[in-house]
């Protein structure tokens, strides 16, 4: 998997990597004879909700990841997820990020086609192996999780209400769009999926997702048309056009009073 990598004399970077455990089972199949990741760390999928608590998390790792020394860059596998990547200030190693808005870009393979399915079919709702996983995508579990959830903050008048909420929320799709990398559990999971589109009354699709994005992030194969990369003293910024990200000088601290 990794010949084309390796046949170079440089070979690969070594990198650490930091992950959304949306894509825990892919980058286990894609990354298992992969040396040069030197670690791996994955965060909830939840943080996607918490874009402040994502960039949080996100910077206090990174911070953790500076006493290393056998490592030159720590890739992302995330994308601006609601900003939630937005301000990331590497300060030893190089900071590597895909062009992406969420998972579902890295799933597709590159933001055009991601840009191309949707043109397509704008009243999808996205489905994965790693979001099914995680019961995060309408159905009938994630009805009954939620209500479960809700029902120890809120009396069941409130509860009911939100609920509606989140079913109105369900309501402005009618298709569900299931993505895989061709993971072992692929199968199952778009099973599941297919039952949740039944359920919902939806029209189900299976998409072939396209691995290089995922790929060529942990293999350092990053040109600047589909990767952001943030060198050390710089700052991983929003950029609001086709290339999401910019690298941002660092605002000076202003001296404390």
């Amino acid at each position: 998997m990794w010949a084309q990598a390796r046949a170079s004399d440089v070979g690969p970077p070594r990198i650490a990597l930091l992950a959304c455990s949306v894509f825990e089972r892919e980058i286990a199949h894609f990354a298992r004879d992969a040396s040069h990741i030197a670690e791996t760390r994955f965060f909830e999928m939840g943080l996607h909700d918490r874009p402040d608590q994502l960039r949080a998390t996100l910077r206090q790792n990174l911070e953790a990841l500076d006493a290393r020394t056998d490592i030159e860059a720590v890739a992302l596998a995330y994308g601006l997820c609601g900003r939630g990547t937005a301000g990331l200030q590497p300060k030893h190693h190089k900071l590597v990020i895909p062009r992406a808005h969420d998972c579902i870009t890295i799933f597709m393979g590159s933001k055009e086609a991601y840009a191309g399915h949707q043109r397509r079919c704008p009243s999808c709702y996205y489905y994965t192996p790693g979001w099914n996983r995680g019961r995060r995508v309408p159905g009938p579990e994630r009805l009954e999780a939620l209500k479960l959830e809700l029902a120890k903050k809120f009396d069941s008048e409130e509860v009911e209400f939100l609920l509606e909420s989140e079913r109105e929320q369900w309501g402005r799709h009618d298709t569900v769009s299931y993505l895989d990398l061709g993971t072992d559990d692929a199968g199952t999971e778009a099973d599941y999926a297919r039952r949740c589109a039944r359920w919902l009354g939806w029209k189900f699709e299976r998409l072939q997702g396209d691995s290089k994005l995922l790929c060529d992030l942990l293999r350092g194969h990053w040109d600047a048309d589909r990767f952001q990369v943030v060198d050390p003293g710089m700052s991983l910024g929003h950029s609001p056009d086709e290339y999401i990200f910019r690298a941002e000088p660092v605002a000076p601290e202003l001296p404390k009073p």
